[in-house]
């Protein structure tokens, strides 16, 4: 018993002494000493194939091409082009002065969804998109969670109102990015079991709650009836199609459907933390991903070279919150780097130079 009160004493002595920490404050600095490598640069030219820019004329659009040359992009995919003229002045403002350097997806024009005719009027606007320059489609992830129709219902993704426009894309061989629904984590509840518990605590807004929201799983099975109803449409499958933590079912899927595609943007860390497993996935499957990064923050790219290049062990991704686990590099051969940096990107992106990439 003495013992015992003593240890109680001296515990809660040192309690006394220590600062009251919260979880969400814990941010431990490793001690562990390993080979590093640090990249600006990556191997080989690359695509980035997902990205948000809608840069002006002139010396802005002069930057970003010098930004690019300074990490190897060759090109970039630019998603928001919008349709109509918006489009066409957005494909007139970014591709007249670097026309090899910048790609233009078109969007679907959603207004008037519920009219007569409005599936005959939306496909025969993206095939003028499609003349006047785009050389893809973005659907973004308001279509299946946000986007209603005039009478409050919710837009589903495999919704048939929409099979004229994809029909127009296998038409002109035209692929598809499309963002469904988020990851399986922001869906399930926030508590002790959910590994995304410190990014919803973080980040509040990110949860889908099932009272605004469909599941995860009717979200993915409406997107994977979608591919199958269009065999002959492309479909990138943005960000590993939030299949990243179940890298067998995305094979199963890749199987199943060959006309599916994916990109790894804002995923890495999925592939980071597996890295035996994914080295192994990106081999099997080199001709179905591309390269994706998302947002444009010049300095965060080194950390997707890293991790796709290097044997680096137990790093840290640029954005913590996008998973609490460290990162362990892929190590991946030239012959799998070259497909998911840009091979795969010429073979189903029209337009593209294959001259401006090696062998």
């Amino acid at each position: 018993m003495h013992f015992l009160a003593l240890g109680l004493f001296a515990a809660s002595s040192l309690s006394a002494q220590q600062p009251v920490m919260t979880i969400d404050e814990f941010e431990p600095k490793s001690l562990l000493v390993v080979p590093e490598h640090k990249y600006t640069r990556a191997k080989f030219p690359f695509v980035d194939i997902h990205n948000h820019q809608n840069r002006a004329a002139g010396a802005d659009l002069d930057r970003l091409m010098k930004d690019m040359e300074d990490i190897n992009m060759q090109t970039m995919v630019m998603l928001g082009g919008g349709f109509g003229s918006r489009l066409v002045d957005n494909i007139e403002r970014q591709k007249k002065k670097y026309p090899d350097r910048v790609v233009v997806f078109a969007n679907i024009d959603f207004s008037d969804m519920d009219a007569e005719g409005y599936s005959k009027r939306a496909a025969e606007q993206i095939e003028k998109d499609f003349k006047a320059g785009a050389q893809g489609l973005k659907i973004f992830k308001n279509f299946g969670m946000d986007t209603k129709d005039s009478k409050g219902n919710r837009v589903h993704v495999d919704d048939p109102r929409f099979d004229g426009v994809f029909e127009m894309c296998a038409k002109y061989k035209a692929p598809v990015l499309i963002h469904t629904a988020e990851p399986l984590g922001l869906f399930n509840p926030m508590d002790k079991y959910n590994e995304r518990w410190l990014e919803l605590k973080l980040f509040p807004g990110r949860g889908r709650d099932l009272q605004r929201y469909p599941p995860w799983a009717e979200l993915m099975a409406e997107q994977h009836r979608l591919f199958a109803r269009h065999p002959k449409t492309i479909f990138i499958n943005a960000h590993l199609g939030w299949l990243g933590n179940d890298l067998g079912k995305l094979g199963e899927l890749f199987d199943r459907l060959p006309n599916v595609h994916s990109e790894i943007g804002a995923v890495l860390e999925e592939l980071g933390r597996q890295p035996r497993f994914a080295r192994a996935f990106l081999t099997k499957y080199k001709d179905r991903v591309l390269f994706g990064k998302d947002t444009w923050r010049k300095a965060e790219y080194g950390t997707y070279f890293r991790t796709l290049e290097s044997a680096d062990e137990y790093f840290d991704h640029d954005r913590k919150y996008h998973g609490i686990w460290k990162m362990y590099g892929l190590e991946l051969s030239d012959d799998v780097l070259k497909h998911i940096y840009y091979k795969n990107a010429v073979r189903i992106v029209p337009g593209m130079d294959a001259s401006k990439f090696p062998r």
